[in-house]
């Protein structure tokens, strides 16, 4: 077995030998392998060369956050973080099925609920998918989504050339009218990047990986769910619903809410996200 970095910072971090490795897909940001170590289990391990100062370790910090309302969703266990690297408890996949996203949908209202005391950040800054996001509290949701959410992604996008003069114009009207679309609620427990690659179907019980957790509007994680698809996704809302009812109009505020994670989208990846988030924000004028 090669002693790869992510070898050598489980074995030091854990102190205990790695038995065998292999690279698992998906990750984005960050080195992602799986590990079997000498005590007979197995871990996780997200590995970066030079990751933005604290970067593992807030993501720790919100992994624990969103754990820690009874009944709410699940995570990985974090068994280890360090500047470089973040260690997790290895969830074995499961298939995804109706029941499952029934049971996440009340796991995540029950999150949800939990609550926080301002819109904004647990603990100071995050990063979403590897970019800075603000985090800075403010009175209301509307505020908080305008200066912390939508504006800073939408001038990184158009620093970018993802978003041209007219799209941006589209995206700034909206968001003079938020206070005005948006019934105001009590800030949520949000997971803050709950697509569907960020939801791991497990034999034993559904987690959320990734977060880029804060307190915000719990619509968005919802309209976040549906951006991109995601398996008995009506039956996860109609759980969800049942458990904690959704203001009214909710399902017609699904792609203002899904601004934020478009324009992040088109700053990382292109042009494209930037026209699908003016048309979004068209329907609202």
């Amino acid at each position: 077995m090669r002693r790869t970095t992510a070898v050598r910072r489980v074995e030091e971090l854990l102190g205990v030998a790695v038995v065998s490795s292999a690279p698992v897909s998906g990750g984005d940001v960050a080195t992602v392998t799986k590990l079997r170590v000498s005590d007979g289990s197995t871990v996780l391990v997200k590995t970066m060369t030079s990751p933005p100062a604290g970067m593992f370790a807030r993501e720790a910090a919100g992994l624990g956050w969103l754990a820690e309302p009874t009944g709410g969703i699940e995570v990985p266990d974090v068994l280890a973080v360090a500047d470089d690297a973040l260690v997790l408890r290895w969830v074995e996949p499961g298939r995804p099925t109706g029941d499952a996203a029934a049971d996440l949908g009340r796991r995540l209202a029950r999150t949800h609920a939990a609550g926080a005391p301002a819109y904004g950040g647990p603990d100071g800054d995050g990063w979403i998918a590897g970019l800075p996001m603000p985090q800075r509290t403010a009175p209301t949701w509307a505020e908080f989504y305008a200066v912390r959410r939508v504006l800073p992604y939408l001038k990184l996008a158009r620093d970018r050339g993802a978003v041209d003069a007219r799209e941006a114009a589209s995206v700034e009207a909206v968001v003079g009218r938020l206070t005005a679309l948006v019934p105001e609620e009590g800030p949520a427990r949000l997971h803050g990047d709950l697509w569907n690659g960020n939801v791991l179907w497990a034999a034993h019980g559904t987690r959320v990986i990734d977060p880029a957790a804060y307190a915000g509007h719990r619509e968005a994680d919802l309209a976040m769910l549906s951006l991109f698809g995601l398996p008995h996704l009506q039956r996860l809302l109609e759980a969800y619903s049942d458990l904690t009812p959704l203001a009214d109009g909710w399902e017609d505020r699904t792609a203002l809410h899904q601004l934020y994670p478009l324009l992040v989208h088109a700053c990382l990846f292109g042009g494209g996200y930037g026209a699908r988030a003016a048309r979004a924000a068209r329907r609202y004028l």
